[in-house]
């Protein structure tokens, strides 16, 4: 009687251990399977959408970037960065997240960042929103301090790729700034840390007014690659 209960325990083990050799695989497979995820992201004008913007530590994310706006955006997070990626199109980057943190998600592209194309992402914590001021001035928003009665007006013409001004050197104080987009393309005009102008589509107009500090001051054109093209230069402010 003891021999067979011994038999029995022994066959009893034997099978536990078989079946946990082959239960682990599975566990394993469904472990790393959860560990990976996809976050789709939206970049318009100017702005980002994530689908999700925390998760654990160790997790792998797969960021499906599409570009829903009028012009060229990429994504970057933790080192990683899209191409740049064409208006209508999906890019994609894989990041494996190992610490525990807040990072920052920005578009590289020049000036797109600072109107806004960017917040934060938690990784093994609750993830904090990026609070975005914006000041409205009479063309639309921007960093700049707006101002109700200026004392100089400067007409600012958009062609591919450059810019005229009527006047490169006015009185500092509160200036109106008429810009004019009488280009082919899709332009604007940001006076870099003072305002950012809208996109204007080929004959669009806008004016708006801002205080100028005394000093140089540098202008370009927000729209990717179109800086290497040209669109940038400096005002002076006396």
């Amino acid at each position: 009687m003891r021999r067979t209960w011994y038999v029995l325990a022994l066959l009893g083990i034997g099978i536990a251990a078989a079946a946990a050799t082959f239960a682990y695989p599975a566990i394993a497979a469904r472990s790393s399977a959860s560990s990976t995820v996809t976050i789709n992201v939206t970049a318009s004008e100017w702005k980002f959408k994530l689908s999700k913007t925390t998760v654990p530590v160790g997790t792998t994310v797969v960021f499906k970037v599409t570009n829903k706006g009028k012009i060229g955006h990429d994504f970057k997070i933790n080192g990683k960065k899209t191409p740049l990626i064409a208006p209508g199109k999906t890019k994609t980057i894989t990041v494996v997240f190992k610490k525990k943190g807040t990072l920052t998600y920005i578009c590289t592209v020049s000036g797109h960042a600072k109107l806004g194309m960017t917040g934060k992402f938690g990784v093994g914590v609750k993830n904090v929103p990026t609070t975005t001021t914006t000041t409205t001035t009479t063309g639309g928003p921007g960093p700049g301090a707006g101002c109700t009665s200026p004392t100089t007006t400067v007409n600012v013409s958009m062609v591919e790729y450059r810019f005229v001004l009527d006047k490169p050197s006015f009185p500092a104080g509160c200036t109106q700034f008429v810009i004019t987009n009488n280009g082919a393309e899709v332009h604007n005009f940001d006076l870099d840390g003072i305002h950012a102008g809208q996109l204007l589509n080929p004959g669009g107009t806008e004016t708006w007014s801002v205080t100028v500090p005394a000093g140089q001051h540098q202008y370009e054109c927000d729209v990717a690659h179109h800086v290497e093209f040209g669109m940038l230069g400096s005002l002076t402010a006396t």
